[in-house]
């Protein structure tokens, strides 16, 4: 064990958090508009990613639906992970293919007006992909988080939230963080103190 790679590593996590700040804040504030915008129209937030990423997935719509802090008590926000529901994805993989597990999803729940935010490092992940062109179809907005080179779903997202980096471990750690920040951000737009 070596205490310099703890201390690199702990580094180039706020590295990339500084290099996001400083490139994706414009970003930022475009997704929180919009999902503001969609809130107020009476839409909805559907989230969807894979591995670590379906565990952001879940973890935001869990703070949009529950609250950021005990201290601040508000309504709920209307927030779907299409990543829970075990019967489902499991159905969908076996019937059309996992690449259509959150596709199918956004066809069934999602509605004109909604917001569909994608998380993906890669941004090539297939079924997020799909998902994005379902959404665009049936006129609901996308915000893909992604990093290194886009992929994708830089094409398919009305927002893209780009972290600079190319790590995938650092990438996870902004993605959570951007996740958060919004998530505080369209609760100060909602429910002002």
């Amino acid at each position: 064990m070596n205490l310099d790679r703890v201390r690199e590593y702990l580094l180039e996590t706020s590295r990339t958090a500084a290099r996001t700040a400083d490139e994706c804040g414009t970003q930022i504030l475009g997704a929180t508009a919009a999902i503001v915008e969609s809130l107020r129209d009476g839409g909805k937030i559907l989230l969807c990613g894979n591995g670590g990423s379906a565990g952001d997935a879940q973890h935001l719509a869990t703070e949009f639906v529950s609250t950021l802090t005990v201290e601040r008590r508000r309504d709920a926000i209307a927030a779907i992970a299409l990543t829970t529901d075990t019967s489902l994805l499991t159905a969908v993989a076996n019937d059309f293919g996992f690449d259509g597990v959150f596709e199918r999803q956004v066809e069934a729940l999602g509605r004109e007006g909604d917001v569909l935010l994608g998380i993906s490092t890669s941004g090539n992940s297939e079924n997020v992909v799909r998902a994005f062109a379902a959404a665009k179809a049936a006129g609901i907005r996308t915000i893909a988080l992604t990093g290194g080179s886009s992929g994708k779903l830089e094409a398919l997202a009305d927002i893209e939230i780009n972290v600079p980096s190319t790590e995938t471990s650092h990438i996870q750690e902004a993605h959570i963080a951007v996740g958060q920040l919004i998530a505080f951000l369209v609760e100060d737009e909602l429910f002002p103190r």
